[in-house]
């Protein structure tokens, strides 16, 4: 609060967010921006343009029904977890494979005061509990025809928001900022994606089956180094040894 006092989040520390939308095709931000803290994470998202036919996931967070109408309404595809306090009613059940982790599939529709205001499209409502944790989620899309198992795959893999959090945080320098007015956060955490989107970009073009954190660590080996990173990651010619010994033959 001392150091970013404009901040202000909950009277007792300062917070800004940064929202962004990763693209699974090479795991890199396709879209980025930075608020203060007590911005709510659907403001920005209604702001983000996905392609019609695009298949977006994300949390309950984003729980904002008529979004998720705007979103169908547009070509576009979307799964994410039900809120605990939701009130709807069971248009359909369908079968399910318990043998795949799946409890329920059912398509369903809001009942609310507010929804029934919105004239909400209904939806699909999936319950699966993980084998290896035991926990059951509840997830909702609005794709009725791939499998059930398909749509809880799908989101498990918004894990990898918080592997590329985690990687940004540890990796590129920003949990302590070098100035204190947004524009000096919203600098250095924008530089810190650009250089998350050249190392992506590097690897790419190199083909280099290492980590980016292993990439990261050669650039920093070789900084004072004049030559092509693309070269830097390639392997070594094969050269052929010399044998001195041959030429006493």
């Amino acid at each position: 609060m001392k150091v970013f006092p404009q901040a202000n989040y909950n009277n007792r520390k300062a917070a800004f967010k940064l929202h962004v939308g990763l693209d699974y095709d090479g795991l890199i931000p396709a879209f980025a921006a930075i608020t203060r803290g007590k911005t709510g994470d659907q403001t920005q998202a209604k702001l983000m343009h996905f392609s019609k036919g695009s298949v977006i996931v994300f949390d309950k967070g984003y729980s904002d029904y008529g979004w998720h109408n705007q979103l169908t309404d547009q070509g576009i595809f979307w799964v994410t977890r039900i809120r605990g306090n939701a009130k709807y009613r069971v248009l359909e059940r369908r079968c399910v494979n318990r043998s795949q982790g799946i409890t329920s599939d059912q398509i369903i529709k809001y009942t609310s005061v507010r929804s029934s205001k919105k004239q909400l499209r209904p939806v699909r409502r999936i319950g699966y509990r993980d084998a290896e944790t035991g926990k059951h989620y509840i997830f909702t899309t609005n794709r009725f025809d791939w499998s059930a198992k398909t749509i809880a795959d799908i989101y498990k893999q918004r894990w990898q928001v918080e592997l590329f959090f985690k990687w940004i945080k540890q990796n590129l320098k920003i949990k302590t900022f070098m100035g204190n007015t947004d524009n000096a956060v919203m600098t250095q955490v924008m530089i810190a994606l650009c250089v998350y989107l050249i190392l992506a970009y590097l690897k790419f073009q190199s083909r280099f089956t290492q980590s980016l954190q292993q990439i990261s660590r050669l650039i920093l080996l070789n900084l004072f180094a004049r030559r092509s990173l693309i070269e830097l990651f390639k392997p070594p010619p094969d050269r052929d040894r010399a044998t001195p010994q041959l030429g006493l033959i």
